[in-house]
């Protein structure tokens, strides 16, 4: 299993990212250029669940699901993801640091199924470059 943590800090108050970062929509990986797509399955004020296909190193279409957990008292929300190649959860909590700035603290744990799997740094490089997108994106809407 491979631990891995991240953080984000956004120019918005928390009330905005969190409702941002948690309106989950089909057309969300368009953010970042993602040629996957998603499909909504749920979507309520306690969870959403979604299901997308992605095509893989190899050039195979694999399938995910994602149930996420929605904690709007404390700003937070929990990620159960399956796919035919991984299983991962994933904890978000944001944090007040101004009356405009909110940082998201993400943990993530994976475990591949079949092989070593993405190292810890490929992990991290990919949540990277996720939210290189989203932060500029998230800060246009609140500013726009």
């Amino acid at each position: 299993m491979i631990v891995y943590r991240y953080s984000v800090t956004f120019n918005a108050p928390i009330d905005f990212v969190y409702n941002w970062c948690t309106d989950y929509r089909e057309d969300d990986p368009q953010i970042t250029g993602a040629s996957y797509r998603r499909i909504i399955l749920e979507k309520n004020k306690k969870r959403v669940i979604y299901a997308s296909d992605k095509k893989s190193s190899d050039g195979s279409t694999k399938l995910a699901v994602r149930i996420v957990t929605l904690s709007p008292g404390d700003y937070s929300w929990h990620l159960d993801y399956f796919s035919e190649e991984d299983l991962e959860q994933g904890d978000y909590k944001l944090n007040r640091i101004g009356k405009e700035k909110t940082r998201l603290d993400m943990v993530f744990r994976n475990r591949w199924k079949d092989g070593p799997g993405p190292t810890k740094e490929q992990f991290v490089s990919e949540t990277k470059s996720s939210w290189d997108a989203y932060v500029p994106a998230l800060e246009k809407d609140y500013s726009g």
